[in-house]
């Protein structure tokens, strides 16, 4: 008896601990219920405030561009006005991972895009201006930022250096917008900054490949050498065979079920999208560079000459810029305030050497020879800003975790912040000044 006893209390006392467990369980369960439930409202607030933010902007777009300020300036502004270390009203939590995605597909679907729409034609109808930007405005912009690089941040590595002075020689047309629209500017130098906005970045990337590579790879064995020849054959080479074959095929795709009357309207700009994020996610599983196979795609979609090109390619450029404007937001909340907590003099004062010697000179020096004149060079050469690409491949930079990022991060930076603002705040004067000059619109 006694024995019975003790196991009907061993047996209720099991059934308390059982209990106690659930009680817990569920409680525990409750906790990450409400943990998910705030998560997810946090979320549709955010959305919340995102489209708010983007109606309000869409109604007064036109408006701004003709102000002193420009798109990029109000949606940075609004990121750290309204972001953590502002107001508090956007909460932007994202991962170094999920920052780096958002950037990346950015990069993708402008580099496609700005390939696709190149028109190579406009290299020779305008004084060779473009080719000249290009193919001897572009290797100076590098040469002479890693020569000032050397000098301001001398802790820096040879390679480190050449990767500050490669990621912030891209341009981004978007940041002074009205120089490539208002019909104030000369139609050749509008045609030259534009295409050379849109043809530099992926330029430079298989040079962003290659220095980077090299940084994070010094120690693979087989040597620098078989390094560089490693780096060529899988990234540079997947990427352009990925980029080609994907391209080709789609417009054979396209141009047999046009001919048999299959596409239909509701569905004419998908296609394009759809192709980029291909190329940059087929490139990027198969151990090669998205970004190269997104811009060498569109570079055969431009020479091939594609039927509709302009309809086809109309969702992928409002994505590409839907995209962009939210990474100046992520850019505006997140970044920014780090860059002002940790600003340093040596990464102001290379910041604007960047934007203004390191641009200026070289384009001043390759443009010599052409019927442009001291004014219109000095005009071409100030309008260089540094933006998306240069956050891009800055994110690709502080992933590889290399001994010289904080300096790399904070030149980056700090040469796109004030580009922001300086090319931003004088794009509408500047082009005003030049109408007057030249006696109203051009062609």
């Amino acid at each position: 008896m006694p024995r019975a006893g003790a196991n009907r209390c061993a047996s209720g006392v099991g059934r308390a601990e059982t209990g106690m467990v659930s009680i817990m369980t569920k409680a525990v369960g409750a906790g990450r219920f409400v943990a998910t439930s705030r998560v997810v409202i946090q979320m549709y607030e955010n959305a919340a405030f995102l489209a708010a933010f983007l109606l309000i902007y869409s109604a007064v777009a036109g408006r701004i561009e003709r102000s002193l300020i420009s798109g990029p300036i109000v949606f940075t502004v609004a990121g750290l006005l309204l972001g953590p270390d502002g107001l508090g009203v956007l909460r932007i939590d994202i991962s170094g991972e999920g920052l780096r995605l958002l950037a990346e597909l950015t990069l993708a679907m402008v580099l496609f895009t700005d390939a696709a729409n190149a028109d190579f034609g406009v290299v020779r109808a305008n004084l060779g201006l473009p080719e000249r930007l290009l193919g001897i405005g572009l290797p100076l912009t590098i040469v002479l930022g890693f020569l000032f690089a050397a000098t301001v941040f001398p802790s820096l590595d040879i390679l480190e250096i050449a990767l500050l002075a490669t990621i912030l020689a891209p341009t981004d047309a978007a940041l002074g917008k009205p120089v490539v629209t208002n019909r104030m500017v000369p139609a050749v130098m509008r045609e030259a900054l534009n295409l050379e906005s849109g043809l530099n970045d992926g330029i430079c990337v298989p040079i962003v490949v290659i220095l980077l590579g090299l940084a994070v790879g010094t120690q693979i064995e087989g040597g620098t050498i078989g390094h560089i020849a490693w780096v060529i054959v899988e990234e540079i080479g997947i990427g352009l065979i990925v980029g080609l074959a994907l391209t080709w095929s789609t417009i054979r795709m396209l141009r047999f079920a046009e001919e048999h009357g299959w596409i239909s309207e509701n569905w004419v700009e998908i296609p394009i999208v759809a192709l980029a994020a291909a190329c940059f996610a087929a490139a990027q599983a198969a151990g090669g560079s998205g970004f190269i196979a997104c811009f060498v795609g569109g570079l055969l979609l431009s020479g091939l000459g594609a039927r509709h090109k302009e309809e086809l390619l109309r969702g992928a450029e409002h994505l590409g810029e839907a995209l962009a404007l939210l990474t100046w937001v992520v850019f505006g909340g997140i970044v920014v305030p780090r860059m002002i907590d940790r600003v340093t003099w040596p990464a102001l004062v290379y910041a604007g050497l960047s934007l203004t010697v390191v641009r200026m000179l070289p384009v001043f020096l390759c443009l010599i020879g052409t019927r442009t004149s001291t004014a219109d060079k000095l005009f071409i050469g100030w309008f260089g800003p540094r933006g998306l690409a240069t956050i891009v491949f800055a994110v690709l930079v502080l992933d590889a975790k290399l001994p010289g990022n904080d300096t790399i991060m904070l030149a980056a930076g700090w040469t796109v912040i004030l580009s922001i603002v300086a090319h931003g705040f004088s794009a509408n004067p500047l082009v005003k000044a030049i109408g007057t000059r030249r006696g109203g619109p051009m062609a």
